[in-house]
Order: structure tokens, then C-alpha cells, then sequence
């Protein structure tokens, strides 16, 4: 069995290795750290979850596409391609990835010293440049030609998920379902209203375009002066609507309490951060959005949530296969917070609605 060290000799890293020790903790890939000797930079080394990215040659090959196309853009405006741009290493032999003799798949890219991540936008302003930064990145792929490969089939895709949904429902694999009839009627309550909205990405009335599909403020790298520098954590990206993008972000933004808080007092929709969040965005996405996304904008709020809602229960109920846990209940515990949350975006959707219109009218 090889080493960490065997492994990263594998790659084109400019220098010596000295050491490769784990980074964080992520939900789907084991990530570590690479230090080089010397002025040599340092790199990023992930072990890519072939369970959940079935096909990662594809999936490679889609992120070397991208950070190629944002490399264009970002030259062409005079930034720095090395820094404002994901920059995968390859490997010896030429190859986006590497296969060790245990079927798992390596990849690398270069680590981009001197910036700060966030794990919340605590405030109206940062939120602000977290939607700068995913407007940005869409609107600098909205003119890529290159067709990416679905990598993640069915990812957003209601229809999709509610073929899921009912084969878990059918098949309960450990019993539990009983245990959670009041958790499937939230789910049942809305599928009509979810699979109409999905139903527009389906007819083209809204346009399907490049999207990252993790928009967490985490996967955003800042300056040292607070700025969007680089869009990170490219695994997910592929063809879809933009608007998934928009609904994760404000999802994860502007969620008062944790993905999985016990206490359901701290989960609310937080207005003030909804309004930084899409101020930014539309500041950057307000020139190639049409009249249908903009319209729909809110509503994908509420479309994410309920979505990783239904996905954390259907873990859940299928014996948490998917999603890494802590406990026996803990997909149960995401479930009732995503719900939580759910509850306060619809409360909150007229104000949504209204912020909207009004920032759009301030940048006309």
C-alpha cells in the first residue's frame, strides 16, 4: 500500500515534498496539505470520493475546462490567473488525476497562500462579497462552449429525487419510516409545488447554465483586505440552472443556526444577511440573468432547502449511506433543521420577493 508520500511523488509539484498532513474536515473527500521545501509552493492533495463522484476522469476533466475558461477571463481583465483561479497540478505523466492500486483516485491543485475563508457571513457586508463572488463566477463561464459531463446525475433534479424518494419509501430498508410519518407528510405537502418549479428547468424557461453547486461561503477565498479572490471546491460543477447556486447560497448564508442545531430556536431565515447576499449578486449577475430567473429567484430558496431536506431524511430513512454521520439520528436532527428553516424562508418569501424587485430598481 503506498504511502501519502508515494502518492504525492506521483504528482508535478514544483520542489521536494517535505510533508503531507491532513487539512480539515470535509464531508465527502479526505483532503491534506502539502508542504514543499524551500520557495517551492505548497499544494493541495485530495482523495476524491469515488462512491458519490462515479465518474472522476469526467469530473476532472470538467474542472480543468472551467479554471482554463475563468483563466481566459481573468487575463483578459488583467488579474492574477494564479490567484483568482483554481490551478490543477497534474500528474508525471500528463494525467488531471492519478489511480493508486487500490482503485482510489488522487487529484492536486496549487494552494493559494495569504487568504482567509469563512465558515459564516456574520454580517450584511461579507455576505455581500460571498454573492460578488458566485456572480462573478457565473457571469465569467456564462459564454463557456464547452459541454461539461454530468457528473452528478440528477443533482438538483426534483423529478429525479422523488423517483428516489418513493424507491426508499418502498424498499425502508431498516425500519424506520414509522418512526418518521410527520417528517414524510412535510415532504408530501410540498411535492406539487417542487416539481412545477423544476418543471420550468425541464421546458428551458429557465436556461440551464455553468453552476458550482456548493455555494458555501467556505468554499470562497478572500484577500487579506476582505475580497473575493477565488471560487473553490470545483468537484460539483456541471450544466444545471444558475438559480440552484443562488437558493444553496442563500440557504447556507443566511441560516441563523447550524445545518444540523439541535435547537430549533436558532434556525431562522436572517433578512438582512438574504439582502447583502443578493445585493452582491445581482451587482454581478444582473447582466446576463433573464426576466424567468430573476423571477424565480426567491422560490429557489425555498427549492434547496426543501430538497436537502428531502435528501437528509431519505438518508436517513435508508440507514445513512450518503452523508457522514455522528450518530444514528443525526440525518434526523439535519432534517428537522433544514425544515425549520424551510418554514422561516416562507414566512419570510413576500420580503424576499419585495427585496428583490427593490434592489434590482436601485441598479437600473
Amino acid at each position: 500500500m503506498k504511502t501519502l508520500l508515494n502518492i504525492g511523488e506521483q504528482f508535478a509539484f514544483d520542489g521536494i515534498v517535505e510533508e503531507i498532513k491532513p487539512l480539515g474536515e470535509g464531508l465527502i473527500n479526505e483532503t491534506f496539505f502539502v508542504t514543499t521545501k524551500g520557495e517551492a509552493p505548497n499544494y493541495i492533495l485530495q482523495q476524491k470520493n469515488k462512491n458519490i463522484f462515479t465518474d472522476i476522469p469526467a469530473m476532472m476533466e470538467n474542472i480543468y475546462k472551467v479554471t482554463t475558461h475563468l483563466k481566459e477571463k481573468i487575463a483578459e481583465q488583467g488579474g492574477d490567473v494564479l490567484r483568482e483561479a483554481l490551478t490543477v497540478t497534474p500528474t508525471k505523466d500528463g494525467k488531471l488525476y492519478y489511480k493508486d492500486e487500490n482503485g482510489e483516485y488522487w487529484a492536486a491543485c496549487l494552494f493559494i497562500e495569504d487568504t482567509v475563508t469563512y465558515h459564516v457571513a456574520d454580517s450584511p457586508e461579507l455576505a455581500e462579497q460571498g454573492g460578488k463572488g458566485i456572480g462573478k463566477f457565473q457571469a465569467m463561464l456564462a459564454d463557456m462552449k464547452e459541454p461539461l459531463a454530468d457528473i452528478l446525475p440528477g443533482f438538483h433534479n426534483m423529478r429525479y429525487r422523488f423517483n428516489q424518494w418513493d424507491e426508499v419509501l418502498k424498499r425502508d430498508a431498516v425500519n424506520r419510516k414509522s418512526q418518521v410519518e410527520k417528517e414524510i407528510a412535510w415532504i408530501e405537502s410540498r411535492r406539487e409545488e417542487m416539481l412545477n418549479f423544476w418543471a420550468k428547468a425541464e421546458s428551458g424557461e429557465i436556461p440551464t447554465r455553468i453552476t458550482h453547486n456548493d455555494t458555501k461561503i467556505s468554499n470562497i477565498l478572500f484577500d487579506k483586505q476582505g475580497n473575493v479572490l477565488c471560487i473553490i471546491d470545483l468537484d460539483t460543477v456541471l450544466s444545471s440552472i444558475c438559480l440552484n447556486d443562488y437558493g444553496d447560497a442563500i440557504r447556507s448564508y443566511t441560516n441563523a443556526g447550524m445545518e444540523d442545531d439541535e435547537n430549533l430556536d436558532n434556525v431562522y431565515l436572517k433578512m438582512d444577511i438574504f439582502e447583502g447576499y443578493t445585493k452582491g449578486y445581482l451587482s454581478e449577475a444582473i447582466k446576463f440573468l433573464t426576466p424567468a430567473e430573476i423571477n424565480n429567484m426567491a422560490f429557489s430558496a425555498k427549492y434547496i432547502t426543501f430538497e436537502q431536506m428531502l435528501r437528509f431524511l431519505m438518508d436517513y430513512i435508508d440507514g445513512d449511506n450518503y452523508y457522514k454521520v455522528k450518530n444514528e439520528t443525526h440525518n434526523l436532527v439535519r432534517t428537522r433543521a433544514q425544515y425549520k428553516l424551510l418554514l422561516s424562508i416562507e414566512e419570510n418569501y413576500s420580503a424576499m420577493c419585495a427585496t428583490i424587485q427593490k434592489l434590482i430598481s436601485q441598479m437600473k
